[in-house]
């Protein structure tokens, strides 16, 4: 101590510049966890909001990977770089936890839609219904395509419901996920599209003329999971944002941009379901 009080001032500066520049390196600046998260197109004008919110508050940096369910589930089960999978199906996430490819517990349901019948905002035809599109081969009605889209297998099975034969009945017209339904549509390429209602109610382009039928269909829950390939230093991150999606005010947030309101659930279920 004497040594460094007797120190020439400017020795003495050289000396604490020394110090800081061995220590900084050891000390450095926190960096923002990271979340990869694959997510159906249905949620990107809802995360438009949602997720700056998140990242604000949680001091994570989200990158979200927008795609066809179907086509996300495989690419997880290839070992894609995703730590979150929010399908637009919940059954996309039953897929991977029967192949014990989810972390934690598995399938948490935070919202749920339906299917509808939409056609062009600016077309003047007359709206026809999900029984009338099957009495007008000329007709042609875009439908996701069961091969890639988890809305296309569950249009697929509700058109069965109504009448097995539908595949003969108009000319479909295949998409790859709902954006690309809506995007036919209001070229002129298809005359009529089925939809989550939670997607035509985002859209300027189309409006909904009929619900499916009753007893067609049951309600069409999205899940969210933990999955897989999450990365070790985003697992805890990972949590915060399935409890973060579940909480009170997100599910709020998630009414706003068309989803319907989630069943009152059973004392100690916390948001909590299998896939359907």
């Amino acid at each position: 101590m004497k040594a460094l009080a007797n120190m020439p001032k400017v020795g003495m500066a050289l000396y604490l510049a020394g110090l800081v520049a061995t220590v900084a390196p050891f000390v450095g600046p926190a960096q923002a966890e990271s979340l990869t998260i694959g997510a159906a197109y249905s949620l990107k004008p809802a995360f438009q909001e949602i997720v700056p919110i998140f990242e604000r508050e949680y001091g994570a940096a989200v990158k979200v990977v927008y795609g066809p369910s179907q086509t996300l589930r495989r690419e997880i089960e290839q070992g894609a770089a995703i730590d979150v999978f929010l399908p637009a199906a919940a059954e996309e996430i039953e897929k991977l936890q029967k192949k014990g490819l989810t972390l934690g517990e598995g399938a948490r349901i935070y919202g749920q839609t339906s299917l509808v019948l939409v056609m062009s905002a600016a077309s003047r035809a007359t709206p026809v219904s999900f029984r009338d599109v099957s009495l007008n081969r000329a007709f042609r009605i875009a439908l996701g395509d069961p091969k890639t889209s988890g809305l296309g297998d569950i249009t697929a099975r509700t058109l069965t419901r109504v009448d097995p034969a539908y595949k003969n009945r108009f000319q479909a017209v295949y998409a790859k996920h709902s954006e690309e339904i809506v995007n036919l549509i209001h070229r002129g390429e298809a005359d009529a599209g089925i939809l989550y209602r939670v997607d035509a109610i985002n859209s300027g382009d189309v409006r909904i003329i009929d619900e499916s039928p009753a007893g067609s269909h049951r309600p069409v829950y999205f899940g969210q999971a933990v999955v897989w390939t999450c990365r070790t230093e985003s697992f805890v991150v990972a949590e915060e944002f399935l409890d973060f999606m579940m909480s009170p005010r997100i599910q709020k947030l998630l009414l706003k941009y068309g989803f319907e309101p989630m069943p009152v659930l059973g004392a100690g279920d916390g948001g909590r379901r299998a896939a359907p």
